[in-house]
């Protein structure tokens, strides 16, 4: 639940400025981890958003278009592409659904499953380049879960 308390700055002028933005930090800090991941992942032929997808499915294969976009923020103009490239490598496959042609659902090949093992390394290789401690990195994730969460429901009740 999203609180109502203010920000503390010494004028409103600080809030204006670049460093004190919220949005910046969130938005660079994650330009600057996805170019963190691209040579880890790119040794293993996948992109960020791929590894994405990759995470989701370990964690439940057979999943729906729609939950599998919902569970990753992606709108399906950008994942549809995504899983098609996906699918081209032999990481995915998609089929409609028996019960309701037009629910397609995404599923893991051999090669899918296989690439868990190949990416085992990749959490704890980003967790030594940030510096920080598995403990300190486990509080931030946290933290962001629930900012995400907090945003969420602004955006849900300005819709």
């Amino acid at each position: 639940m999203a609180s109502n308390t203010s920000p503390t700055a010494t004028s409103p002028r600080d809030l204006q400025r670049l460093d004190m933005q919220l949005c910046f930090a969130l938005y660079s800090s994650s330009l600057l981890m996805t170019k963190l991941y691209k040579p880890v992942l790119g040794a293993l032929g996948l992109t960020y958003p791929q590894y994405l997808v990759l995470l989701a499915l370990w964690e439940t294969d057979h999943v729906a278009v729609g939950e599998l976009g919902t569970r990753l923020y992606l709108d399906s103009g950008t994942l549809t592409p995504l899983l098609k490239r996906m699918e081209t490598a032999g990481l995915v496959t998609r089929v409609r659904a028996a019960d309701d042609e037009r629910r397609v659902i995404v599923a893991l090949t051999a090669a899918g499953r296989a690439m868990r093992r190949k990416a085992e390394k990749v959490p704890l290789t980003v967790a030594c380049a940030v510096g920080c401690e598995l403990d300190e990195i486990a509080t931030l994730t946290a933290r962001l879960q629930t900012l995400r969460a907090n945003v969420a429901e602004q955006v849900a009740l300005a819709a």
